[in-house]
């Protein structure tokens, strides 16, 4: 995301927040999407913040959007949010407590959190279990939306099994950080558990905040920016079953890592 205090920069990361989700809706006309989950290859790359924006766009649209905690290693949703809730997923699956009562309100209209409590015991047994797929079809019934947040699917499993029955699957890529090799090792990950992956977003990408333009990938991995601009290769990614498309949004170039692989939709903070 763009520095909080440069309205020019938040103002083109909505737009490209609200581009994202316009795509996602192109992306499945057919079978149309209402549970998507966000994960990256490595820690750090701003799945948390592109998934909250992207909540934002749905929410803003008039339609009601669940915002899930599944990084129940590293919870980081509820800072992001400001909120603060009482009971979580955990509390839910056992019974304490219904989903209704469990998930939060938030300050952005037409978006509710559900928290995951701290120290939950073995998430990927939890997250493979009934119970849960069974909490996933409530969540789908009562919101047009829901959006889970899951650790990097290169360090942990969760997203994996999660997308084995999510609707779609997003995968964060930060620019200038993570490895070649570490964001194809995620993606055949996805793939191996049947992920239905209709894209990547290139987070922190260095872009003219003037520029205001928007850009795809074309599924040979040409971008092409809309209104005329010259076509530009990107790291070729292996089909998978839905389109990356997306819109471009600046960003501090930084480089941490070696090597990067980028498509899809662009933001600009971890």
């Amino acid at each position: 995301m763009p520095r909080k205090h440069a309205p020019a920069s938040a103002e083109v990361a909505q737009n490209a927040a609200k581009t994202l989700y316009a795509n996602i809706r192109f992306a499945s006309v057919d079978a149309p999407v209402k549970s998507i989950v966000l994960t990256s290859s490595v820690p750090n790359e701003g799945k948390t913040t592109v998934a909250h924006h992207l909540a934002v766009a749905i929410a803003s649209s008039g339609k009601r959007v669940l915002l899930v905690e599944c990084d129940m290693r590293r919870r980081s949703l509820a800072d992001e949010l400001g909120v603060r809730a009482r009971y979580g997923i955990y509390a839910v699956l056992s019974g304490q407590i219904d989903l209704e009562d469990a998930v939060s309100a938030t300050s952005q209209q037409n978006l509710f959190f559900l928290d995951s409590e701290p120290h939950i015991p073995n998430p990927p047994d939890i997250l493979s279990s009934q119970r849960f797929k069974r909490l996933e079809a409530a969540m789908e019934s009562s919101y047009d939306y829901v959006l889970f947040d899951t650790p990097p699917v290169g360090t942990f499993v969760d997203a994996a099994i999660i997308s084995t029955h999510a609707d779609a699957t997003i995968l964060v890529v930060r620019e200038n950080f993570a490895k070649r090799e570490e964001v194809m090792g995620a993606f055949e990950q996805l793939k191996k558990a049947d992920a239905n992956i209709i894209g990547a977003v290139a987070n922190m990408c260095a872009a003219d905040a003037s520029d205001h333009y928007y850009s795809y990938y074309t599924k040979d991995g040409k971008r092409v920016r809309k209104g005329g601009g010259e076509s530009l290769e990107a790291p070729s990614m292996p089909a998978a079953r839905g389109a990356a498309v997306g819109a471009q949004a600046p960003a501090p170039a930084t480089s941490h890592r070696t090597g990067h692989a980028q498509s899809g939709s662009r933001f600009s903070r971890g």
